[in-house]
């Protein structure tokens, strides 16, 4: 049943959604290898790269449970030095799909402006690999990564890890991992409409049924996938759901964005709200009309280009010398 109370759709954004699949709405299991056909075929590195002075090189990388992840690792081709900035990003898909390489422009865009060495990882999708398989292969890619730091050429203590949609969710859990391992901290740490919160059961997660991009039961679908019949039980880890987290102290300076028209809202603030009461530092935007990832479906619009510069206000600050 749609949910008649819901903030509205910006008037630039609200005409995307009439040419959107049905299953970028509404997602049921059946459903799943369709969406994941579409969105595991972004255009490829070196299309991204379009000629420009960067270079690409994969790296097959011990994953959870004696597995295998692939992790790109992006530099400049004249790339000198070791103590600029490393950044780590971990692609969506609502756990079940999405690939790495849709993270490549944003990252050849970071390796230009900031010297900055990037990495993506092709963490295995759920309902195939269920939890904790995705987030412990993105924190040992991450792990991986920082630990070859000499080798890539950047500090170790200034990289920034970030991730969209159940990327955000990744990287918020991959962050907890570190903090309570005792393992190598990210300096940063970006969540881009970020996915939370297994239990699908805030204000917004009702509101938003059947309109706009990853509605309630596409949430239900991809966290069931993950999480099976543990699913809003007590039984799940705040590493697979940070939203379950009640102590966000020691996590780094954070941004965290989302729409006031998409499931992810609440949690998004809520989120915010545990790392200031923690006494942390966190950046939260919520941009009026926006549904879910419409930064990237609809970037031409204005709010698209104010939430986009807006961010990249917050990284330059990160990641600049």
């Amino acid at each position: 049943m749609t949910a008649a109370a819901r903030p509205p759709f910006d008037a630039e954004l609200e005409p995307a959604l009439g040419g959107a699949p049905a299953y970028f709405t509404t997602l049921r299991p059946a459903s799943i290898p369709e969406f994941r056909a579409a969105t595991t075929h972004p255009p490829s590195m070196a299309e991204v790269i379009a000629g420009r002075p960067v270079q690409v090189t994969d790296h097959a990388v011990p994953g959870h449970g004696g597995g295998e992840v692939t992790v790109s690792v992006l530099r400049r081709t004249d790339h000198e030095g070791a103590d600029g900035p490393g950044a780590y990003l971990v692609h969506g898909g609502g756990m079940v799909g999405g690939t790495r390489a849709s993270m490549a422009p944003m990252l050849v865009d970071w390796v230009l402006e900031y010297g900055a060495v990037g990495a993506t990882v092709e963490y295995r999708l759920a309902p195939d690999f269920t939890d904790p398989v995705p987030v412990e292969d993105c924190a040992a890619g991450f792990d991986w990564f920082v630990g070859r730091a000499a080798e890539f050429g950047f500090d170790p203590q200034r990289v920034l890890i970030g991730g969209q949609s159940a990327g955000g969710g990744l990287s918020a859990g991959t962050t907890l991992l570190a903090r309570d391992r005792g393992r190598p901290m990210p300096a940063a740490l970006l969540l881009m409409w970020p996915m939370l919160d297994d239990r699908n059961a805030t204000t917004s997660a009702t509101q938003v049924d059947g309109v706009g991009i990853w509605d309630r039961t596409s949430n239900e679908t991809g966290w069931t996938a993950l999480l099976g019949a543990r699913r809003g039980t007590a039984d799940v880890s705040v590493y697979a759901a940070p939203a379950r987290a009640t102590e966000l102290g020691g996590l780094p300076p954070t941004y965290i964005e989302a729409g006031s028209a998409e499931v992810f809202r609440d949690e998004a603030v809520g989120f915010a709200s545990g790392i200031w009461a923690a006494g942390g530092s966190a950046e939260l935007h919520v941009w009026a009309g926006g549904f879910h990832g419409f930064q990237t479906i609809v970037p031409a619009a204005a709010v698209s280009r104010t939430a986009v510069q807006t961010r990249e206000a917050w990284v330059r600050r990160m990641l600049a010398p």
